[in-house]
């Protein structure tokens, strides 16, 4: 008998979302009747890709461009020259990209896969699809419809895929089935202590690696273990009380063991929840907090959903794994927990309402009802309180717990033992007038550094590579983006006071003068006296107040400004430096560059594009930005 045809889905993810849209693809699949293998590409094996008949991938972009981490080693077997254009002949593919468009390599992953697939020899099954965080229905606005050429181009390709074709559709309540965690409840007869601000170091680590390494969620530092703990010394707020910003610089020495860290660097922060928002959470689950649990993945034949999760050996508190892993009261949910709310829901109304959101005709009242309004999971379930579903369930839909990144603001050689952040603590108000507020930056800004609160961390390299002190450096960090900056001019001055440093260019900026002008004092005392920032030291320090003034002025109207020794400076061989907002900030200033490279060396701008690319290249043009 003749094997089945099984269709490949291949996916690269930095935070979860391109393993949500490879499983939402693996779902609508099946309902299809189609049989379905779903892998990372870390865990799939490239020569055998010629062997294939159609793959679907799903790739994010993740920073300027960058592949996600488990993608590395497979573009690079694909990068082969000795591959030939011939090599992927008869392999039909489709390509959906998960990017934002904010960010100037939009998507770029998706595309450079697309086009290298092609070249190989492969087939376009159909055209790829760039889903954009930017969008008002987010990724999901280009998911649906090209999820519905995907079924029926596919058919056409290798109709064996769908027996019953591609209009047939198994009913949700059929084909959700069973989850795909599995809970193995104990009784355990000691006391299990919680994640709480008095408990050992040792055993928070433990608590903290058990939980997230038998949670499905994909964390973006692929280390469930934190590299080390801090506790808060400092709460200082850096912005004018009332003004309507809070921006806080904060300070934390080290717990345990110290972590080298060099500027440039980036600090992870796992979030504390709101004990009231757990408890309630609990409650409303009549789930039992003191029970002791081990999750592990059901095996299903077919792979789909598959999960990350090493079987964990030792139980842990509910409440304690619900604490560590789920984001019950930040994160808006997935439209999957839609549908499998729907299948739990007893009360017909809430059950329509329910089937409504999860079909592609409610995809819009379902992002103004969810994402829009930034429902979490928590609210939801009180929305539908018919809905009563099994712990299995709740831990493989509720959004996982992730760690927040900051830009590290300081000079380990300026305060040892010590590491400084710059926060933002995010607030807005959503179209119904619902106020929200950031997990991370509003715990963080609550904290009282006179108790002694374990903050669980990560340091990882970011985008800003820490400049040897004989590089001429030009920075540009409007609002919070000087947090990297601040730490960059730290060292530069104590390398300075030991020998002779290149000069520093520093264009910050801010709505007001007197309301968010961060760090004013700091970045005046490096910029006189021949400090590191003075213009006596060959640099500058050059603040844009957007709102001081009638007509709005930002950074790039003030490097337009200094146009002659911005570039007398790159002439020199300088670095530049970028970070801040992702919104337009990046590609304005790369407009201005472009602009004053023109300008100032006489050339056309189309030579200006490729100079400035050719700094790129070389290492010498950095952006770290975001949302």
């Amino acid at each position: 008998m003749e094997e089945r045809p099984m269709l490949l889905i291949l996916y690269a993810t930095q935070t979860g979302n391109a393993l949500d849209v490879a499983e939402q693809v693996g779902r609508e699949a099946e309902r299809r009747a189609c049989a379905v293998r779903l892998l990372s590409l870390d865990e799939y094996d490239a020569s055998s890709l010629p062997r294939e008949n159609a793959v679907v991938f799903v790739v994010s972009t993740t920073g300027q461009g960058d592949a996600p981490d488990s993608m590395k080693g497979f573009w690079k077997y694909l990068l082969q020259r000795n591959l030939g254009q011939h090599w992927l002949e008869g392999v039909h593919y489709a390509v959906f990209g998960l990017g934002d468009s904010g960010y100037q390599k939009f998507n770029f992953v998706a595309k450079k896969l697309d086009r290298r697939l092609s070249d190989l020899g492969a087939t376009a099954i159909v055209e790829r699809a760039l889903g954009d965080d930017q969008h008002p229905s987010g990724y999901e606005a280009a998911l649906d419809p090209w999820m519905t050429s995907l079924w029926n181009m596919l058919n056409k390709v290798n109709p064996n895929l769908f027996p019953n074709g591609p209009g047939f559709l198994i009913s949700y309540e059929k084909s959700i089935g069973q989850p795909k965690i599995q809970i193995t409840y104990h009784t355990i007869d000691k006391e299990g202590s919680e994640f709480s601000t008095n408990s050992d170091l040792k055993h928070i680590e433990m608590q903290i690696e058990r939980a997230r390494t038998m949670s499905p969620g994909k964390f973006s530092n692929n280390k469930n273990r934190p590299d080390c703990f801090l506790k808060m010394i400092k709460n200082q707020l850096l912005t004018k009380e009332g003004c309507g910003k809070d921006v806080r610089h904060l300070e934390f020495e080290f717990v345990s063991p110290a972590v080298e860290y060099e500027v440039g660097d980036v600090l992870e922060v796992l979030p504390g929840q709101n004990p009231t928002a757990v408890d309630a959470f609990i409650r409303r689950c009549n789930l039992d907090p003191e029970v002791f649990v081990t999750v592990s993945p059901v095996e299903v034949e077919n792979n789909l959903l598959r999960s990350h999760l090493n079987a964990a050996k030792f139980p842990i508190k509910l409440k304690s794994f619900v604490e560590l892993t789920m984001d019950i009261a930040s994160a808006s949910p997935r439209r999957y927990l839609f549908e499998v709310m729907s299948i739990f829901a007893t009360a017909q109304h809430e059950k329509e309402r329910l089937q409504y959101f999860a079909s592609p005709e409610g995809r819009d009242d379902l992002y103004q009802y969810n994402q829009k309004e930034r429902r979490t999971v928590l609210e939801v379930l009180e929305d539908f309180p018919s809905v009563q579903m099994p712990f299995e369930w709740l831990v493989q839909l509720v959004p996982s717990l992730k760690t927040r990144a900051f830009s590290i603001s300081s000079s380990p050689s300026a305060h040892p033992n010590q590491v400084h952040l710059t926060v933002n603590v995010v607030s807005l108000t959503t179209p119904f007038k619902r106020k929200r507020s950031g997990l991370c930056s509003s715990w963080l800004s609550q904290l009282d550094p006179q108790q002694c609160t374990y903050i669980p961390v990560w340091f990882h390299k970011g985008s800003l590579p820490p400049p040897p002190p004989s590089l001429p450096l030009i920075l540009i960090g409007p609002g919070t983006g000087c947090a990297p900056f601040r730490g960059f001019v730290e060292e530069r001055a104590i390398q300075s006071a030991a020998d002779t440093t290149a000069p520093v260019m520093f264009f910050f900026g801010c709505q007001n003068k007197e309301n968010d002008f961060l760090y004013k004092d700091f970045w005046l005392s490096h910029s006189q006296n021949n400090g590191v920032l003075s213009e006596a030291k060959g640099g500058g320090f050059y603040v844009a107040f957007s709102r001081d003034q009638q007509q709005k002025v930002y950074v790039q109207h003030k490097m337009r400004e200094h146009s002659q020794r911005l570039w007398s400076l790159l002439s020199e061989g300088a670095a530049v430096y970028v970070a801040g907002s992702s919104t337009k900030m990046p590609s304005d200033v790369l407009s201005a560059f472009e602009e004053i490279i023109s300008k100032e060396s006489g050339v056309p701008k189309e030579s200006a594009v490729r100079w400035l690319r050719a700094l790129e290249r070389v290492g010498k043009y950095h952006v770290e930005a975001w949302t």
